[in-house]
């Protein structure tokens, strides 16, 4: 038999099997492994965690999250872009924050109800095991939010940012 050399997706994805074996729970952690490495190698974000317990309730999760830290500022909330714009402070100047992100597949089907309950169960920064806490990391100007990062059959991987509630619009 011929040793195959496995793609390195591949082998994130093995390596980060759940613990449960059920066809769902393995399908709900290999599209997180994919949406990780999507994070990871084309975005570049650092810091990134699989969540399969919720941080306030300590109980598991429908699906995994993950957290992660981007290279540059996913949002930049109304209020704070306009004293940015007063005081000449360029977007890219501030720093990142860590964020939620949602794998999703394309076909599923999400309900307002469905994003309720991931709301209730995150905090609004999320956690992280490699770093203490910060007491200026535990609020985000603009309330939750999170990154639904939706996959395609074809691997396509797709971001919206997702707010609990309703926001002030953006001023471009």
């Amino acid at each position: 038999m011929e040793d195959t050399k496995r793609s390195a997706l591949t082998s994130l994805i093995e390596a980060s099997k759940p613990t449960s074996t059920s066809t769902e729970s393995v399908h709900h952690h290999a599209l997180a492994a994919q949406v990780l490495y999507n994070l990871q190698y084309q975005h570049d974000w650092t810091d990134l965690e699989i969540h399969t317990r919720s941080p306030i309730a300590d109980a598991p999760l429908i699906k995994p999250l993950i957290s992660g830290l981007p290279p540059h500022r996913i949002y930049v909330h109304p209020d704070e872009q306009t004293e940015m714009l007063k005081q000449n402070v360029q977007e890219k100047d501030i720093p990142s924050e860590r964020e939620w992100v949602l794998p999703t597949h394309l076909r599923e089907r999400w309900s307002l109800r469905k994003f309720a309950w991931v709301f209730d169960t995150v905090n609004e920064v999320p956690p992280t095991v490699h770093r203490a806490a910060n007491r200026d990391e535990t609020k985000k100007k603009g309330g939750k939010r999170l990154l639904l990062a939706t996959v395609g059959d074809d691997s396509t991987v797709v971001y919206y940012i997702v707010h609990d509630g309703i926001v002030k619009p953006r001023q471009n």
